[in-house]
């Protein structure tokens, strides 16, 4: 079976998971990609962590992931900036569920067809 091209990622979708990325970093105290990319277990490299923020680069939703538990689980920094642990843990929930939703990941689109496929919701044979 030959592979089909993977259907491109918007501009908004990758502006979007860049930018909760970066507020997942500042809120968990890390001032600079820099700061976190050096943390023992952080899952990207500098690099990797700019390109997702600035929308150069999508991360797979494995990858968003890992990053949203480092920067809200694993290693939250404290310090200067960051928020209280249950405001970080919220922030943390709220950036999964609506990354969820992009059209980038398509869960939303999995969703419907689960519901399309459930028992007594599609036409008789």
């Amino acid at each position: 079976m030959a592979r089909t091209k993977k259907a491109s990622i918007s501009t908004e979708d990758r502006k979007v998971i860049g930018s909760l990325l970066r507020g997942l970093r500042r809120s968990s105290g890390y001032r600079s990609v820099e700061a976190a990319a050096t943390t023992a277990g952080c899952p990207a490299s500098r690099q990797t962590i700019y390109q997702y923020e600035r929308g150069g680069l999508t991360p797979s939703l494995a990858q968003f992931l890992e990053l949203t538990e480092f920067f809200v689980l694993t290693a939250p920094a404290g310090g200067e900036g960051a928020k209280a642990e249950p405001d970080l843990r919220a922030l943390g929930v709220a950036a999964v569920v609506r990354v969820l939703e992009l059209p980038a990941y398509h869960v939303a689109p999995a969703r419907a067809l689960m519901a399309q496929m459930q028992p007594g919701n599609g036409r008789a044979r």
